[in-house]
């Protein structure tokens, strides 16, 4: 599936309409989850069913195309799918229990709707939401696909205006150099990842960087009456400046996954527990400003697209075992140079810790446990 977005050029009514049919999905997605919750037992047919009630009760609903309730109830079916899966599976804390949207921002069409211009430049959505024509702008090559490869048709509302996006059904499996090159990563806060080859990216710190500007739009808010002209304007100053930062960050994660598989025919990285890991108050902040769950989504895309293979192993002392004689060694956050009393290995602690990932998979491989011999490594 590829994801194309174009920028919306959006009139003041045509923005109230989306808001409008974008308040009408989540109405329709709460309602569902609720007649699941008091419903318990009830499958995927009664939750359509009851969607088919909405639309008859509710002319706001009805107004609504019918594929895009439709996309809502599939997105109440997902969240119950997943926190079934987490029970099924014994998923450690939290097991995803489906929750109410306070504040959506999109709405989803299927395959009708909506109407693409023939010059692919202009698109109107055709239910009695009011949204009309929407002019896109963008250089991404819609022209090259048929009409009837495109499934799914999302508004996006962000901070800096609305986006369309174009979900389309085609194999997005791309060429890639031929190599044999293998690369273990180990990601950190003092540099953004270490790699086993000895490398160091360095940690961009985009929130940091930007945190004394974003500070000061955000006194701006305080300044200014509540539910008036001038408040509403300066939170949209603030979240601008959030959303700078987040495609700062989503953009570096990008460009270095795609770097890393287009060079190496196996990429080995730590399996995470991000949400866990910001749960400590002292290092929330650094760890969420280094987007590393983005960061291996993006290299799982990636290793999709090119294909290559992309492991994640457990990160248990990864950072405490030598990389030349596997004994452990403890040593505190501080402690940025691995100093092995066994073999005498000395090795910056990260580097340390990316040659430890990947001989760990090599071990497994060669069917060896996790001391790899000589020869596998």
């Amino acid at each position: 599936m590829l994801v194309l977005e174009y920028k919306a050029v959006v009139k003041k009514s045509q923005s109230t309409a989306i808001d409008e049919a974008i308040r009408t999905s989540q109405f329709v997605r709460n309602k569902v989850l609720r007649y699941w919750m008091d419903n318990r037992g009830v499958g995927k047919k009664e939750l359509y069913q009851y969607n088919t009630q909405l639309r008859a009760e509710f002319g706001f609903v009805k107004d609504l195309n019918s594929h895009a309730c439709q996309a809502s109830v599939e997105n109440v079916e997902r969240a119950i799918n997943k926190f079934f899966d987490s029970c099924k599976n014994n998923k450690p804390g939290r097991k995803n229990y489906p929750k109410f949207k306070k504040h959506s921002r999109s709405v989803e069409y299927k395959v009708s709707g909506w109407k693409l211009h023939p010059s692919k430049r202009r698109i109107t959505f055709t239910d009695k939401k009011g949204i009309g024509e929407l002019k896109l702008l963008g250089k991404w090559d819609i022209h090259s696909y048929p009409i009837e490869l495109i499934k799914r048709v999302r508004i996006v509302r962000r901070a800096d205006g609305c986006y369309v996006q174009f979900c389309i059904k085609v194999d997005n499996q791309q060429d890639a150099p031929l190599t044999t090159s293998e690369i273990g990563i180990d990601v950190g806060l003092e540099y953004f990842y270490s790699d086993s080859n000895g490398y160091h990216e360095e940690n961009p710190r985009y929130l940091r960087k930007s945190e004394q500007d974003i500070k000061r739009v955000q006194r701006h808010i305080y300044k200014k009456k509540k539910g008036s002209s001038g408040r509403r304007k300066a939170r949209g100053v603030y979240a601008r400046k959030h959303l700078r930062v987040t495609r700062q960050r989503n953009e570096h994660a990008k460009r270095l996954a795609r770097n890393l598989c287009l060079a190496n025919a196996k990429v080995v990285l730590e399996d995470l527990n991000v949400s866990g890991l910001v749960k400590n108050h002292k290092l929330a902040k650094s760890i969420s400003d280094a987007s590393w769950y983005n960061f291996r989504q993006w290299l799982e895309y990636f290793g999709v697209k090119f294909g290559r293979e992309i492991i994640a192993i457990p990160p248990h002392f990864t950072s405490q075992e030598c990389s030349n004689c596997s004994a452990r060694v403890q040593k505190s956050l501080s402690t940025r140079t691995h100093s092995c009393p066994h073999c005498g290995h000395v090795e910056q602690r990260d580097v340390n810790a990316a040659k430890v990932i990947l001989n760990r998979v090599k071990a497994r491989q060669c069917g060896l446990g996790e001391t790899p011999r000589p020869h596998c490594r």
